[in-house]
């Protein structure tokens, strides 16, 4: 059984694996929320009659929505005790998933690395989220820093194993729906005729909008992906903490971006995998976020479907479309976001 005051880094061995609690259904409300909390335009998860020209039973749930839920399921036993998440890898989105699926996650601890302080290590796992058929829907690398108990600063450290993973997800290993088809509909339903056939590489796109973070969006948020984490909770936790307040939780921060980036990238249906990502800095409420994306490989699929990746910038407190380039600044820099989406091909 897990601890009360949850599990911190002495507690962790290589190999051990968890069946965490609470599996969840995910309902019509959840997904009507996350719209609201991010500003979500993504035709492909609001409109039913798109999804269905497409070939969609129904209007899938935004893949990010279903990661910030599934990677809550797996807070309570590898990051409450965690100063912040440090990156993610090898992220594949494997199945669509519905409203009315009820989603369950299991981790296993592939390394851990104990700091030169002997206050925190870094704990790297790899989850896997299923549906209720047990089908895997989702399966996610990230790795933690974990505080060490205060009776674990002597303890014999460990010889550090730290795993290396994939540059990115290749093509071959990406999902497609077996019933996708392109739609005739898709220029009228995103209000864009750019496809993935007229992207142009390395050439980077700055969105126009900005998002200011509000203190009780930003709460509701966590709060709906039921993640539990103290940094983002417990304000009376974190005015002790070098910040002296609470952290805005990463992956709302790359809902938001990504919302931000339909601007754009009008035909992005659907994330395929995150190649890896990083915080770069903290973002706190009050803060404005700003997105840039460049894409940097583009596979073709089908004669229907394209895959592109593409590095997701996120800033905080400028914006891009006002300043030279050169003058944004690795502090002002919140997110740093390689990942694949999948886009309908010109017809």
């Amino acid at each position: 059984m897990r601890p009360l005051s949850g599990y911190f880094f002495g507690d962790y061995l290589v190999g051990q694996k968890f069946v965490h609690a609470t599996p969840r259904t995910i309902t019509n409300g959840d997904t009507a929320l996350y719209q609201a909390l991010t500003g979500s335009r993504n035709p492909l998860h609001c409109s039913e009659p798109f999804a269905h020209s497409l070939g969609y039973p129904s209007a899938p749930v935004d893949g990010l929505l279903v990661f910030h839920i599934a990677f809550g399921k797996t807070v309570a036993d590898v990051s409450y005790n965690a100063l912040a998440n440090l990156g993610y890898a090898e992220c594949r989105f494997i199945l669509p998933v519905y409203v009315g699926d009820t989603i369950r996650a299991e981790t296993e601890i592939i390394g851990l690395r104990k700091n030169s302080s002997g206050k925190t290590g870094v704990v790297y796992v790899r989850s896997n989220a299923f549906n209720q058929n047990d089908q895997m829907v989702l399966s996610w690398v990230r790795w933690v820093m974990v505080h060490c108990a205060s009776d674990d600063s002597q303890a014999v450290t460990r010889q550090p194993i730290a795993p290396e993973f994939a540059a990115f997800v290749a093509p071959d290993h990406l999902h497609v729906p077996p019933f996708f088809r392109a739609s005739t509909q898709a220029a009228d339903a995103s209000g864009s005729r750019y496809f993935w056939d007229d992207i142009v590489l390395d050439a980077p796109i700055i969105h126009p909008a900005g998002m200011t973070l509000d203190e009780t969006d930003h709460t509701l948020a966590t709060k709906l992906y039921q993640n539990t984490a103290r940094v983002h909770f417990d304000a009376h936790h974190m005015a002790d903490s070098r910040f002296g307040r609470r952290l805005v939780y990463g992956g709302q921060v790359i809902s938001i971006c990504r919302a931000l980036s339909y601007d754009g990238l009008e035909n992005a249906l659907s994330i395929a995998a995150i190649n890896a990502g990083a915080h770069t800095n903290p973002t706190f409420a009050g803060d404005t976020l700003y997105a840039i994306s460049t894409p940097i490989a583009k596979w073709p699929l089908s004669a229907q479907i394209g895959a592109l990746r593409v590095r997701l910038a996120g800033y905080k407190n400028v914006d891009p479309n006002a300043v030279a380039s050169a003058s944004l600044t690795d502090a002002q820099r919140v997110l740093d976001l390689d990942y694949t989406i999948l886009m309908q091909r010109q017809a």
